[in-house]
């Protein structure tokens, strides 16, 4: 079953762009990455997921069933965090986790304290007295303490310090190992790269590329570094340019017929030329790199 499906999904506030023909499909137990710059329409499809913004056209599915018809019965095993938590104030911690499971009509209390006391939350002070990272893990424990089939998490790990995000991966990674799927929207590609099975790229409102990690790295593109260079050669293809002092370097997608003739032109002292990482493979899908 497929915890995730949309087709044609399409979303214009007036005249501006949303979202347009997003085709995205994430298989149920899935640890699934959803990527791109800021307004990319991450967040736009997140919302229109989970009913809470209506789409101008197309069609958003959870585990088969439409989100607008099905709503109120597919929430109760949905957790979502949003990329800004916000809660009522004066209220405590513990009072607000508690109010989380009482709108879902289940007791949470010890899944709460094991994830508090892993999280390194304070159930006693005020959530006006919490920082930014505080309050985001009080919305981490909300979005997984009824232990949901699908998390849908914005940008999840925004204000956590490095720690803490390991530990909020590892709560993660033992949900999806009990089989929950796991779509999350994040900046972070690095963490996409550790923790995710498969991710899409969305860049002006479209669907780049959706595909499983390890072929995410096999966009053709090579990594080029000359020694002791102070330009580049004049080539298509060229991307990502850095010029140090003692070295040039850059992404380059093209033939290496016509690299090796451009190289002949630039004075270097040694070339290094390596398949990209991940992350810059992502890039050159960010900034507008060949689809895929």
């Amino acid at each position: 079953m497929q915890a995730i499906k949309c087709e044609k999904l399409t979303k214009f506030y007036g005249a501006a762009r949303g979202i347009v023909d997003v085709d995205l499909s994430v298989d149920e137990g899935d640890f699934f990455g959803f990527i791109g710059p800021n307004g990319a329409g991450k967040s736009t499809t997140i919302r229109i997921l989970l009913g809470l913004i209506n789409e101008s056209r197309g069609s958003a599915k959870i585990f088969d069933k439409d989100i607008k018809s099905s709503r109120t019965e597919l929430l109760k095993n949905i957790g979502y965090l949003p990329s800004e938590t916000s809660f009522y104030s004066g209220m405590r911690v513990s009072d607000v986790l508690k109010l989380s499971a009482k709108l879902r009509g289940v007791d949470c209390s010890a899944e709460a304290r094991r994830l508090c006391e892993r999280l390194e939350l304070d159930t006693t002070r005020k959530i006006d007295e919490l920082s930014l990272g505080n309050r985001k893990k009080v919305g981490i424990v909300c979005a997984v303490q009824h232990s949901p089939a699908l998390y849908v998490l914005d940008e999840p790990t925004s204000g956590l310090d490095p720690l803490m995000q390991r530990e909020f991966y590892s709560i993660l990674k033992e949900k999806n190992d009990e089989g929950a799927t796991v779509f999350l929207s994040s900046h972070v590609l690095s963490e996409v790269e550790r923790y995710c099975k498969h991710a899409a790229v969305i860049r002006e409102g479209k669907i780049i590329v959706s595909d499983s990690i390890a072929n995410l790295a096999h966009t053709g593109i090579k990594s080029v570094t000359l020694q002791g260079a102070v330009q580049i050669p004049e080539i298509d293809g060229i991307k990502n340019v850095k010029i140090l002092p003692d070295s040039a370097s850059f992404l380059y997608s093209g033939s290496a017929e016509a690299l090796v003739r451009a190289l002949g032109e630039v004075s270097f002292t040694d070339i290094t030329i390596t398949d990209t990482e991940l992350e810059d493979a992502f890039m050159h899908y960010y900034e507008g790199g060949n689809d895929k």
